[in-house]
């Protein structure tokens, strides 16, 4: 397992530092509704999460992702596809570094924003927008070519949950610690962030996407 995990920890980092639902759970905390809508956007980022994980593992046992204990040669094909998704939206990231765009409309709404909303939105940051899909789809599929038992396979999504949850949760622990004197350092952290998101994308799909293509390559 504890390879599973080595495995999956690029894929949770880069899942925990995804920009916009940073930015988004700090918006939500500046709201009249904060704290019960920042834990229902804590929420549905982890069943997201789950939910995409959770499928890709059950898809990959029944069709076994495992050979011998290394990966199985779809698998390798599968990191090599992601890979190279990840790298170009590294590139497409980079190309649109100056490029001002507006924020969309859902977080333009968040003074109204209802718990349910809150679920519904994370969710789909975390299951359906691509770049998030495709890093926790790496994550899963790292863990399945390991051919570890299925316990010990959720045993090691549930760390890259935790892990990728990181960035939702962190500034809602800092709300709940310091209540309002959090929020001048949380308008720095969304500021930075909004700043600098595509730079910091471009440089997390690189770093990953080249790993997934090397394992990829080298699976095979």
């Amino acid at each position: 397992m504890t390879e599973a995990i080595g495995q999956l920890l690029p894929f949770a980092v880069g899942t925990a530092l995804s920009p916009f639902p940073i930015i988004a759970v700090v918006l939500i905390l500046a709201t009249p509704r904060a704290r019960v809508n920042g834990f229902a956007f804590l929420l549905g980022w982890i069943v997201g999460l789950t939910l995409v994980g959770g499928l890709i593992l059950l898809v990959a046992g029944g069709a076994d992702a495992s050979d011998a204990g290394e990966p199985a040669t779809w698998v390798s094909l599968v990191k090599l596809a992601l890979g190279a998704l990840l790298l170009v939206f590294a590139v497409n990231q980079w190309r649109g570094r100056d490029v001002e765009k507006p924020a969309p409309k859902w977080m333009q709404a968040m003074d109204t924003l209802k718990p349910g909303k809150a679920i519904g939105i994370a969710i789909l940051l975390a299951a359906v927008n691509p770049k998030n899909l495709v890093l926790t789809a790496g994550a899963a599929a790292a863990i399945a070519g390991t051919g570890i038992p299925a316990g010990e396979q959720a045993i090691a999504f549930a760390v890259f949950v935790a892990i990728g949850s990181l960035g939702t949760g962190v500034p809602l622990a800092i709300y709940l610690a310091l209540g309002e004197r959090s929020k001048p350092l949380l308008d720095r952290v969304r500021s930075w962030m909004s700043a600098n998101n595509t730079v910091i994308m471009a440089v997390l799909f690189l770093v990953i996407g080249a790993k997934l293509v090397g394992d990829g390559i080298s699976g095979l």
